[in-house]
């Protein structure tokens, strides 16, 4: 979780950039998304917050990072449970903070609604948080002592947004852009095609000509050509393929919970797995918990175990 620099760039060329945009960059594991804490002559600002289950842990961080300073803003790029778990813990820890979210789920989180925000169909967890603000594209924010242009970033989620600090030329690309691909298409789950909303995303990214990229997970990179070239292949690959697409995103959502879980039984994750929507949904008896129900699953985890993903004790499934 310390700051480290790009594949194939300098410590010194890329510590003095983050020095000039008072950013630190805390590289988290796959549960949690990256955080981005940037200070300055302006407003202090958190970008995203990771998983739930680190939010002690994002906090310890930022207080450190901060010395005792405030934190003024807490911005989340979208609302994947990965990327605002620990709203609320920041928001408990820090009462004078505001905090900006994408419009698109304004409403869902005022209610609440876990349907419309995903939680219940990714069979994931976020605590429930407040939010004063919206990151509206087209508009500009100031973060520490610069601004930065908000920019819509659908397809990964229909209402995601990056940041772009023209200047320097610094992308907070979440997972709209990897230095290995983009994160799972969730529309595409619903049915709904958004992967021409991908390469949108893809092109405006493009035209802003980044120098330096700060995923949502993963290190920073640099290399920002053959980063979109390679995203734009793996895109032709689900566009030709979409059930691998599918097949890629139900291997994604077992490996989160495993992530969480560490080590669960072999009928734990197939009952949990029926009450889980995105998979129930795509299951041959839609999550009856039948025999074709669970040969389904366990060719899934047959193929986490083969990449090495996980391992088995057993009927006990750990995480790798």
């Amino acid at each position: 979780m310390s700051e480290l620099p790009p594949s194939g760039t300098s410590t010194s060329v890329v510590t003095r950039v983050l020095s000039l945009l008072g950013m630190q960059v805390f590289q988290r594991g796959w549960l949690s998304s990256n955080n981005i804490l940037i200070q300055g002559d302006g407003p202090s600002a958190l970008v995203d917050s990771g998983y739930h289950i680190h939010a002690a842990q994002t906090c310890a961080l930022v207080t450190h990072a901060l010395a005792g300073g405030p934190l003024d803003l807490l911005l989340n790029t979208h609302l994947h449970s990965d990327h605002c778990g620990g709203n609320a813990r920041l928001q408990w820890l820090y009462p004078d903070l505001k905090t900006r979210i994408p419009p698109g789920l304004a409403e869902a989180v005022r209610s609440w609604d876990e349907a419309s925000l995903t939680y219940s169909a990714t069979g994931q967890e976020c605590e429930r948080f407040h939010f004063e603000g919206l990151l509206l594209p087209g508009e500009h924010i100031r973060l520490g002592s610069h601004e930065w242009e908000i920019h819509g970033a659908q397809g990964h989620d229909p209402h995601a947004v990056v940041l772009f600090q023209p200047d320097h030329a610094v992308l907070l690309s979440a997972d709209a852009l990897w230095e290995n691909g983009f994160g799972v298409v969730f529309p595409e789950l619903e049915g709904e095609s958004a992967f021409d909303e991908v390469e949108e995303t893809l092109s405006v990214i493009e035209s802003l000509a980044p120098r330096l990229v700060v995923p949502g997970h993963g290190q920073m990179f640099t290399d920002v050509e053959h980063a979109l070239s390679r995203a734009r292949s793996r895109l032709q690959q689900f566009r030709d393929a979409p059930e691998r697409h599918l097949r890629h995103a139900h291997k994604v959502l077992l490996k989160f919970r495993l992530l969480a879980w560490q080590r669960i039984g072999r009928e734990e994750l197939f009952a949990w797995s029926c009450q889980t929507p995105y998979l129930a949904n795509h299951m041959p008896d839609r999550g009856s918990g039948t025999e074709a129900d669970l040969r389904w699953l366990e060719s899934l985890v047959d193929d986490l175990e083969r990449t090495g993903a996980l391992a088995r004790v057993g009927d006990i499934l750990i995480d790798r």
